[in-house]
């Protein structure tokens, strides 16, 4: 009986550890090397305020704190904490933006959907706007 408790310890620590890895595996040290071109400023939080509610707010809520307020599964997550899954620099919240997320997040690659680097980089400064202190 020992030997196995001990087997699902080993197991189940096994398991936290995998998952652990894939979630910081899941962030991109290139794309956190990316800086905002674009000034943090009143027409560009305005603008990036407009392009969030029409592109993003949709899924991740006009608040953008995601949850399940739609039928996504897994719900949207919420943008205004201070650790994003998939990065929290301004670079990596873009290129998610930009690129998606791998199918199995339901995040679409708004670049390829006609989203301009501009408009991308001015919704990264709204979303600053949000996170939680």
């Amino acid at each position: 009986m020992r030997a196995l408790v001990t087997s699902v310890v080993a197991v189940g620590f096994m398991l936290i550890v995998g998952l652990g890895v894939r979630a910081a595996a899941q962030r991109d040290p290139d794309a956190a090397k990316l800086q905002n071109p674009v000034a943090s400023n009143t027409d560009s939080l305005a603008d990036g305020k407009r392009a969030y509610q029409r592109f993003c707010a949709n899924c991740h809520g006009s608040n953008a704190q995601g949850g399940p307020g739609n039928d996504l599964t897994p719900p949207a997550p919420d943008l205004t904490l201070k650790e994003l899954k998939h990065g929290s620099t301004d670079g990596e919240i873009f290129t998610v933006i930009k690129n998606g997320t791998p199918p199995d997040f339901n995040m679409v690659a708004w670049g390829a959907q006609g989203l301009q680097d501009q408009d991308i980089w001015k919704i990264v400064n709204y979303l600053r706007t949000l996170a939680k202190k």
